[in-house]
C-alpha cells in the first residue's frame, strides 16, 4: 500500500493534509522519515505521525447489486454512480473490483483491499465470473468450440482466453470468463455474429449475487477468504 494511502486508513485527515504531512518529514517508517508519498509500505512496518504510531482500519469488503443505468465510478457521471446506492463511512476510500458497463446489470464486489482487488481482476488469477447473456438472435452451432479457443478481437493482439458457454436456450447463454477486456462480452458475440441484448454478472469465483437490484451487504469471512488461494499463488 502507498505510503500516503496507509496514513489515511490510519487516520481521519483527507490526503493533502496527510500528502502535507509527509512531505515536512513527520511520518517515520520503521524509524526512518520518508518524505515519498508514493513509498510502498506493509501492514507488518512501524509507520508513525508526529511520535504517534499508526494502526490501518480493517479492510471493507461488500458486494451489490448493480442496476442498468448506473456507472462504476466514485462519482457521477452521465448516470448516477453506484456508490451513491451505499451509505458508508469514507467511501472516498471504495473502489470496484471488477467494474460493469453502465447498461450492464448484476454482482459487483467493493472494497478497500488493492492487492485482494488484484487477485480477482487480474487474468493471472484465473477467477471465474459468470454472466446470464440475452442474444438478439440464437448462438451459432459452432459458438461454444470458437469461445473455448479464444476470439481475436478488433484492435487486439492476443486472442481471448479461453471462455466456456453454457446454452439455456438458443438465445439465452451463461458465460464464464476468467479477464475482463473492455466490452469484451459484447464484442466477443458481436465477433461469432451475434448482439448483446442483455448483460448479467450472477457470480465471481465462490460469491453468487443473492440480493434484489440496488441492495448491498457486506461479504461474510468465507466469502473473502474465498479468494485467499489466488493471493497466495501470487506471493
Amino acid at each position: 500500500m502507498r505510503l500516503d494511502r496507509f496514513v489515511c486508513k490510519s487516520t481521519e485527515l483527507l490526503k493533502y493534509e496527510v500528502i502535507q504531512h509527509i512531505h515536512n518529514g513527520a511520518v517515520l517508517v520503521n524509524g526512518v522519515v520518508v518524505r515519498d508519498e508514493a513509498v510502498q509500505v506493509h501492514e507488518n512496518n512501524d509507520i508513525s505521525l508526529n511520535g504517534q504510531k499508526l494502526a490501518a482500519r480493517a479492510f471493507r469488503y461488500m458486494l451489490i447489486n448493480k442496476p442498468a443505468n448506473t456507472l462504476c465510478s466514485n462519482v457521477d457521471g452521465v448516470y448516477p454512480s453506484l456508490f451513491s446506492l451505499i451509505d458508508v463511512e469514507r467511501p472516498s476510500e471504495l473502489h470496484i473490483a471488477g467494474r460493469l458497463d453502465a447498461d450492464t446489470t448484476g454482482l459487483v464486489l467493493i472494497t478497500d483491499d488493492g492487492r485482494w482487488t488484484f487477485a480477482i481482476t487480474s487474468p493471472s488469477g484465473q477467477c471465474h465470473k459468470v454472466y446470464r447473456v440475452k442474444l438478439a438472435k440464437p448462438i451459432a452451432a459452432d459458438a461454444g468450440e470458437s469461445f473455448l479457443q479464444g476470439i481475436a478481437l478488433q484492435g487486439e493482439q492476443e486472442l481471448t482466453l479461453p471462455a466456456q458457454l453454457q446454452i439455456i436456450t438458443p438465445q439465452e447463454i451463461l458465460l464464464t470468463l476468467t479477464e475482463g477486456k473492455f466490452h469484451q462480452v459484447k464484442r466477443m458475440f458481436a465477433a461469432v455474429g451475434n448482439k448483446v441484448v442483455s448483460l448479467h454478472r450472477e457470480s465471481i469465483g465462490a460469491v453468487k449475487l443473492d440480493v434484489a437490484i440496488g441492495e448491498w451487504r457486506y461479504l461474510t469471512d468465507v466469502e473473502i477468504g474465498s479468494f485467499s488461494h489466488i493471493l497466495l499463488n501470487k506471493l
